[in-house]
């Protein structure tokens, strides 16, 4: 149960990490055999830019999990709580739909590859599987996501909670801009 809770809080995290670290030694191995030794790296422009492409879509994925993805919010700034929850209820599925289309025409793509990479001759898989990947974690998190609505909508009861939440909140933010 500790890895699953350690998987949970952490595994987008660190995977990022690792993609990021190693993009930029990566490229800057390159710049450092460009310029210092004048020869370059066949492979290194493609290995960063696969990379690149891992760390944008298990990024989505950790975006959705802390909530820091875009969004526009001019709508729901028109309702109370209980309004607010059900529009972010209704953007979730609608993002957890378009999700599951990718991850579903993602595989079939992944299924048809049978290419490799021009300098590391990799099967092409393995950059193609990034969507796919990136698609059902983003689809768990969403479903996390859609969870904590639900309970955070069950726990306002009448629209006088609404209002009191609302006051809280307004407040809240009104102490944070004096500050």
């Amino acid at each position: 149960m500790k890895i699953l809770n350690w998987l949970d809080e952490h595994l987008e995290e660190y995977i990022l990490v690792f993609l990021s670290a190693f993009t930029v030694v990566v490229i800057f191995l390159q710049v450092v055999m460009r310029y210092v030794f004048g020869n370059s790296l066949a492979w290194s422009e493609e290995i960063a830019r696969y990379a690149f492409i891992w760390l944008i879509y298990v990024g989505v994925s950790y975006g959705v999990k802390r909530n820091k993805h875009l969004g526009v919010d001019a709508l729901s700034m028109l309702f109370q709580r209980k309004g607010r929850l059900i529009i972010a209820m209704i953007a979730n599925i609608s993002f957890f739909i378009f999700a599951l289309v990718m991850t579903y025409y993602g595989i079939d793509i992944v299924a048809r590859v049978t290419r490799t990479s021009a300098a590391l001759q990799i099967p092409l898989f393995w950059v193609y599987l990034a969507p796919v990947v990136g698609m059902i974690l983003t689809s768990i998190r969403l479903l996390q996501n859609m969870a904590y609505d639900l309970k955070d909508y069950r726990s306002v009861k009448r629209n006088e909670d609404f209002k009191n939440l609302d006051r809280k909140e307004s407040l809240a933010s009104q102490e944070e801009k004096t500050v």
